[in-house]
């Protein structure tokens, strides 16, 4: 089957930017990305490339390329749907908040609505691709509900996971480290798996492109998320024990990195993990285990959430012990809210949760970050729902300026490792805060030696 028309439904983080990618280098197909949500359609409308939705280094260059010629964003969900011969699903799946797996299992309505909608819609067969992060055996309930439409329209399913590294999506998306494409084992389900090969094939070398049955890589997804935070939460064990005995885990980071078996990365001690994907697969996967009765599998992984959240509470802990015990009416400056450098995602950033407690010991907080609003922080720490909204807005502002982000604050922590950061001038910084004056460098990035020198009461993660 020669693909000609791709819809993808979703225009979030994975749809927006891997669709971008396909249409730049394949133009050829034409490429339809529809969200129900008409502000967003919008924003990736906008005349203005740099007011897309989505920040990524390079993504607004490769929009501007594509969009009108063969990238089109639309909310006509069906006539898209009617049209394509692939349908990416690419829909948000988080974890449930009610019933039951509530906390853990992933929430797949999002999932189901898309299915029965092109199984409503379709009139000619169409190879339907799982993009989101899902459970494994997800393409068993989505063929389900696809095969018994009883309109005799055929469909495969095929699991295509993303591997993208928010601030880096555009380089992961050119050159990935593989192409991971899931399906059946019947003649029919090889045809669609190459079809697939086919349009990746037009900038990825083939050997990069690894196929597979559709549980293989479902899993793999998961599996790949875990091993990294993993890794995230195992140095964050080991700085706590540094900061103990006196050892530095940034050498003892390195250390252990130059060993060729473990290798330097995701070895970076932090105030922990955020983004979209890690917590939200681990709690998956430990859901799934449970479900299959496999409890030392599900309490092997659940500790890596256990270290995680422990992180974040160890450093809004040290952050009230180190002033005096209390930051009762004391202004502390944050910068960085989103939950990674060069992007502009906050979901589940150790911001929000550092911020969370700092506010129930009654600081005010002096939030700066080069990509997120005042809105947005204002909304992550509402979605919380600890406290009246109220009292968030009073107690929390936002300054488009780190300078002024800082003037008469007690205390600086560094939630997010945006590469500004570290150019700062910190002797200005330390003049306009109050003294003593501290730093808390949550990601790990400042010069001690020189803050020290300056006068700040400098601490980071491990030290």
């Amino acid at each position: 089957m020669k693909v000609t028309k791709i819809c993808c439904i979703g225009a979030g983080y994975v749809g927006g930017p891997t669709m971008a990618i396909i249409a730049q280098k394949c133009p050829q197909i034409q490429v339809t990305v529809v969200d129900l949500n008409a502000e967003r359609i919008a924003a990736w409308n906008d005349e203005d490339v740099n007011n897309i939705p989505i920040y990524e280094p390079g993504l607004s260059e490769i929009v501007k390329e594509a969009r009108g010629r063969n990238l089109f964003f639309s909310t006509e969900v069906d006539a898209a749907i009617d049209a394509a011969d692939m349908i990416f699903i690419s829909v948000n799946t988080p974890t449930k908040t009610y019933g039951k797996g509530k906390g853990m299992a992933a929430d797949l309505k999002y999932i189901e609505l898309c299915a029965r909608q092109i199984a409503r819609v379709s009139k000619s067969n169409k190879i339907v691709v799982e993009k989101s992060t899902l459970p494994v055996r997800t393409a068993e309930a989505i063929k389900s509900i696809l095969d018994n439409t009883g309109n005799g329209v055929k469909f495969q399913i095929l699991s295509n996971p993303e591997f993208l590294a928010e601030g880096t999506a555009v380089q992961d998306l050119l050159q990935p480290d593989r192409i991971l494409i899931g399906g059946d084992t019947t003649e029919e389900g090889q045809k669609a798996i190459q079809a697939l090969v086919e349009v990746y094939a037009n900038w990825v070398p083939e050997n990069k492109i690894l196929t597979t049955n559709v549980w293989s890589s479902e899993l793999s997804k998961l599996t790949a998320n875990a091993f990294l935070a993993q890794r995230i939460s195992s140095i964050n064990a080991m700085s706590e024990l540094c900061e103990k005995t006196g050892a530095d885990v940034n050498e003892v980071a390195r250390a252990i990195g130059m060993d060729s078996r473990i290798g330097p990365k995701f070895l970076k001690a932090s105030v922990g993990f955020g983004g979209s994907c890690f917590q939200k697969d681990i709690l998956n996967l430990v859901y799934i285990a449970k479900s299959y009765g496999l409890h030392e599998v599900a309490d092997y992984w659940e500790q890596v959430i256990i270290m995680n959240d422990h992180q974040k509470r160890r450093f809004s802990g040290n952050i009230v012990k180190t002033l005096y015990n209390t930051v009762s009416d004391k202004k502390i400056a944050f910068l960085g809210w989103a939950f990674k450098k060069d992007t502009n995602d906050t979901r589940e950033s150790a911001a929000i949760y550092v911020a969370d407690d700092l506010i129930n010991e009654n600081a005010t907080l002096a939030i700066y970050d080069p990509k997120v609003s005042h809105k947005k922080v204002l909304a992550d720490l509402d979605y919380l729902e600890t406290r009246a909204t109220s009292v968030n807005a009073e107690r929390v502002q936002s300054f488009g300026n780190p300078y002024q982000a800082c003037e008469g604050a007690h205390a600086v922590a560094v939630l997010t490792e945006w590469d500004e950061f570290v150019t700062y001038d910190w002797q200005k910084i330390y003049e306009a805060m109050q003294k003593p004056a501290f730093v808390f460098d949550g990601r790990n990035i400042l010069d001690k030696t020189s803050l020290e020198k300056i006068g700040f009461v400098y601490q980071a993660i491990g030290s």
